[in-house]
């Protein structure tokens, strides 16, 4: 993989792809999650992304499954200064919302989970609009001055509450947020591009966008008249009955004969292009499923092939 990349204004170094855990403890169990682990870091990967809340939706989990088993790898390989973890808050079962109260409880209950003493970075999960921002940084900034947490940012936000956010942290000298995770990828530009990107460009955020491989149908396996067994194949799917996704099924058919590399290397890329883009998150299951991710630090597409891409997803 190639040279780590700056996350932001914060003074975290992060690998081009960061590797989503949601699947640990859900459809990987430990020891296919350790496995996926070693050889991305072994690639060169360090940005490990997972929730506080994953998997608590699978039959069986009660949330933390994915912490827990990132915990019990950093403590096998003794590797924990060697990677930068990121969780979140907001949707545990047994930790909801954003009060002061709630963001400390939780972050602890991270912490044990994932068997150390500070979170490299801490995302609200899913902003909670009647919990004044004052209240969120201030409990934010209290876990940054405790050292449990490095730096923070935010995840699904709407422009108006990041900026204030922003405007409370800079007016008060408050720990800041220096990333965003929002869902963006070739076939979802609405809910990032325009307001929220131009603010995050504007104050110097880094984006980390999420569903980077919109649950799996830009790794091209979604095709007219196949049937994929996987608990996303509903969402994937739907996206092969619109003309964009289509369209940009097409256009990543071709760019990646042209270069010999698999779709979801081309989707990836593209996404890592885009401003503000410091890593896409994407995750795998089975071994076989992390070269095409890893590609994406390895791939420089043309500018005439990223043009190609962004007119197919208009």
């Amino acid at each position: 993989m190639t040279s780590l990349r700056k996350l932001g204004s914060s003074a975290l170094e992060v690998s081009p792809l960061s590797l989503g855990g949601n699947v640990f403890g859900w459809t990987a169990d430990e020891a296919q999650s350790f496995a996926v682990l070693d050889a991305y870091t072994a690639a060169g990967g360090n940005f490990i992304d997972t929730a506080d809340s994953y998997s608590a939706w699978a039959e069986g989990n009660t949330g933390g499954e994915s912490e827990t088993i990132i915990g019990n790898w950093l403590k096998a390989r003794g590797n924990r200064d060697d990677v930068v973890i990121a969780t979140k808050v907001s949707q545990h079962p047994d930790f909801p919302g954003l009060t002061a109260a709630n963001i400390k409880a939780a972050a602890d209950a991270s912490l044990t989970r994932l068997g150390t003493d500070r979170i490299d970075l801490y995302y609200t999960h899913f902003d909670k609009p009647d919990v004044p921002v004052e209240e969120i940084i201030g409990a934010l900034d209290e876990l940054v001055k405790a050292g449990k947490v490095r730096h923070i940012a935010a995840s699904n936000i709407s422009a108006k509450r990041l900026e204030a956010s922003l405007a409370f942290s800079d007016r008060e000298g408050l720990a800041r947020y220096v990333a965003l995770q929002p869902h963006y990828n070739l076939v979802s530009r609405d809910t990032y591009e325009g307001e929220l990107q131009d603010l995050a460009e504007r104050e110097g955020l880094s984006a980390v966008p999420y569903y980077a491989l919109a649950s799996g149908f830009l790794t091209g396996k979604y095709r007219a008249g196949t049937t994929v067994g996987s608990p996303r194949a509903q969402g994937a799917g739907k996206h092969l009955e619109t003309e964009r996704g289509r369209g940009v099924l097409a256009a990543l058919d071709e760019i990646a004969q042209a270069h010999e590399v698999p779709v979801a290397t081309v989707a990836l890329s593209w996404l890592a292009s885009r401003p503000t883009v410091a890593a896409p998150i994407a995750s795998a299951r089975t071994l076989d499923q992390l070269p095409a991710l890893l590609g994406v630090g390895e791939l420089t597409l043309t500018e005439e092939e990223l043009g190609r891409l962004t007119e197919a997803s208009a």
